[in-house]
C-alpha cells in the first residue's frame, strides 16, 4: 500500500510539474504570439506536408537531418480546422515542452535527489529568460527542448521492463528530432553500470548508529542482477544507437542549403559570453551589449568564470563523495553547452554575429539567439546539478544530509572529543559553506527567472493566423481551386482554398 501511494505521489508530482511548465510556456508567449505561426511551422514543414502527405513528410530530411516530432506536430495541426493551425501548433508544443520538463523531473532523481532542486531543473526550458523570444511554442524549435532531455534519457537506469521500453521510445523521438543529442550518447554507459546512489542516500537516513543496516539498501533500491540490468539497459541502447545512426546517415547523404560558418575562436568565446552567459540573467541582450560597450567584456567574463568555478567545485566535491552520476551529468551538461554553441557557429554562417570584431552598434542591437538558448539551457541545468552536489542529499524526512562520512563523530549525536571534535567541526563548517553556496546558486538562478517573466516573443506583434483565414473565405469561394497567402513570421504560407473552405473557418 505504501509503495502504491509513493508511486501515485511521484506520478502526481511529475504530472503537476508538466502542467505547470506547459502553462508557464503558454503564458510567456502572450496571446498574439500564441496565434502566430513561426518559421518552418508555416514554411517548409507546412509546404512539405501538402506536397508529400502526412506520413512521408515525417521522415523527410531538412537542413541535413530528421525532424520527426516537429513534423508530427504539423500533421496534427492539419488534422484540425486550418483556421486553428497556429494555435494548435502552439498548444501542442507547449504541452510537449511540459512533458519534457516532467521527464527531466522524473529521470533526474538519481543525480538530483531533492524534489525542490528537481523542480528548478525541470523548469529550465520554460523559465530561461530568453526562451520565449524564439524557442517556446513552435515546432521549429522543439529540438532545443529535446536536446536538454537527451542526457537524462540516456543516463537513466530503467527499473522495470515497461520503463525500459518507454525510455527506448523517447530516445528514438529525441534523436530523430535533434541531431546534436548524439553528443550525449556516451551517457548510455551509465545505464549498464550498477549504482547505489539512491540506496546510499536512503541508508544514510537510518543514521550512522546502525552502520550495518545503513549499508544494506532497501529492496526498491537494490542493485539488480546482471541479467536484469542487461535486459533493462538494452532497449534504450539499441533504440538510441539506431536512431543516432539514422541521423548520421541522413546528415551524410543530404545536402545542407545553409553555408557553413568559419568563426574565429574569439567570435565563439565572445558570442558565448554575450548570448549564453548574458542570456542567463537578461532576456534583453541589447542591455547586456550596452554594458559590454560601456565597461568591457569583463562584465560577462567574470560571471562566466564564477560559473566555471561553481561547476568545478561541485565536480571535486562529487568525486570525493562518490556522486559519480551527478558529476558526469554536470560535466556533460557544462561541456555540452560550449560544444553546442561552437557547433552552431561552425554549421551555420548566419549564426556568427562576429561579436569580437563587430562595431559597438551591433552589440547595442543584439537579440537572443536560438542557438544560445540551447547552450543556456544546458548551462543552467549544469548549475542546478552542481548545486545539488554542493547542497548534499535531501532525504525523504526533509533533513539535509551530506553523502560523505565524518571521522570521529559519535553515532546519532554528531559529537566528538578532542582532536576528533575539531575535525568534525571543520567538516560541518565546510558543509555549511557548501550548502550556502549551492542554495545561493539556485536562488540567483530563480531570481533571474522571476525578473524576466513573462518576457517577449519575437512574434508578439503578429500577424495572427486565425483572422486571416477567416478573411480569406470570401476570396476562396470565388476560386475554390486556388490558394491564398496567409501571413506568418518571418515568411508567408500558401494555403489551398480547399482547406480554407473545407474547415469552416468561421465556425459553421
Amino acid at each position: 500500500m505504501t509503495s502504491t501511494r509513493d508511486r501515485l505521489r511521484r506520478s502526481g508530482a511529475a504530472v503537476g510539474v508538466g502542467l505547470l511548465a506547459a502553462l508557464a510556456a503558454w503564458v510567456r508567449l502572450g496571446p498574439v504570439a500564441r496565434g502566430t505561426a513561426w518559421a518552418e511551422d508555416a514554411g517548409l514543414f507546412f509546404r512539405e506536408h501538402l506536397a508529400l502527405g502526412a506520413a512521408a513528410s515525417v521522415v523527410e530530411p531538412y537542413a541535413g537531418y530528421l525532424h520527426v516530432v516537429p513534423r508530427l506536430v504539423v500533421d496534427v495541426g492539419f488534422a484540425l480546422p486550418i483556421a486553428w493551425y497556429a494555435l494548435t501548433v502552439t498548444t501542442l508544443c507547449c504541452v510537449l515542452t511540459g512533458a519534457a520538463c516532467a521527464g527531466v523531473f522524473v529521470l533526474a532523481a538519481d543525480a538530483v535527489p531533492s524534489p525542490v532542486l528537481r523542480v528548478v531543473l525541470a523548469a529550465v526550458p520554460v523559465l530561461l529568460p530568453t526562451a520565449p523570444w524564439e524557442v517556446l511554442g513552435n515546432a521549429a524549435n522543439l529540438h532545443t527542448t529535446a536536446l536538454l532531455l537527451a542526457p537524462w534519457v540516456f543516463a537513466q537506469r530503467a527499473r522495470t521492463r515497461t520503463g525500459a521500453v518507454t525510455l527506448a521510445l523517447v530516445a528514438v523521438l529525441v534523436l530523430t528530432t535533434e541531431v546534436q543529442a548524439l553528443l550525449f550518447l556516451p551517457l548510455l554507459l551509465l545505464a549498464w553500470v550498477p549504482g547505489r546512489d539512491r540506496a546510499r542516500a536512503t541508508g544514510a537516513s537510518a543514521g550512522r548508529a546502525d552502520a550495518a543496516s545503513a549499508a544494506v539498501p532497501p529492496a526498491s533500491f537494490a542493485v539488480p542482477s546482471r541479467r536484469a540490468r542487461v535486459l533493462r539497459a538494452l532497449p534504450v541502447t539499441v533504440a538510441a544507437l539506431g536512431a543516432g545512426a539514422a541521423q548520421v546517415v541522413t546528415a551524410l547523404t543530404t545536402d545542407r542549403d545553409s553555408p557553413r560558418g568559419d568563426p574565429s575562436v574569439r567570435d565563439v568565446a565572445s558570442g558565448y559570453l554575450l548570448q549564453t552567459v548574458g542570456g542567463l540573467w537578461r532576456a534583453d541582450l541589447a542591455a547586456v551589449g550596452r554594458a559590454v560597450v560601456a565597461s568591457g567584456w569583463w562584465v560577462v567574463g567574470v560571471p562566466a568564470a564564477v560559473l566555471v568555478a561553481i561547476v568545478v567545485t561541485a565536480v571535486v566535491v562529487g568525486l570525493r563523495e562518490r556522486r559519480r552520476r551527478a558529476v558526469l551529468l554536470a560535466s556533460a551538461l557544462a561541456v555540452g553547452s560550449v560544444v553546442v554553441w561552437s557547433a552552431a557557429l561552425l554549421a551555420n554562417a548566419s549564426a556568427n554575429g562576429r561579436w569580437s570584431r563587430s562595431d559597438p552598434g551591433a552589440l547595442l542591437d543584439a537579440t537572443p539567439s536560438r542557438y544560445a538558448a540551447a547552450a543556456g539551457m544546458l548551462l543552467s541545468a549544469a548549475l542546478v546539478v552542481s548545486a545539488s552536489v554542493l547542497v548534499g542529499h535531501v532525504l525523504r524526512s526533509g533533513a539535509l544530509h551530506a553523502t560523505g562520512t565524518d571521522a570521529g563523530t559519535d553515532a546519532g549525536t554528531g559529537t566528538g572529543t578532542g582532536t576528533d571534535a575539531t575535525v568534525v567541526g571543520g567538516h560541518r563548517s565546510v558543509r555549511v559553506v557548501r550548502r550556502v553556496l549551492g542554495w545561493t546558486v539556485v536562488a540567483v538562478l530563480v531570481a533571474t527567472w522571476v525578473a524576466a517573466f513573462p518576457g517577449t516573443a519575437q512574434r508578439a506583434t503578429g500577424p495572427e493566423w486565425y483572422p486571416q483565414v477567416v478573411a480569406a473565405e470570401a476570396r476562396c469561394r470565388q476560386d475554390p481551386a486556388g490558394t491564398v497567402m496567409i501571413g506568418a513570421l518571418p515568411w508567408e504560407a500558401r494555403v489551398p482554398c480547399v482547406l480554407v473552405l473545407g474547415t469552416g473557418a468561421t465556425g459553421r
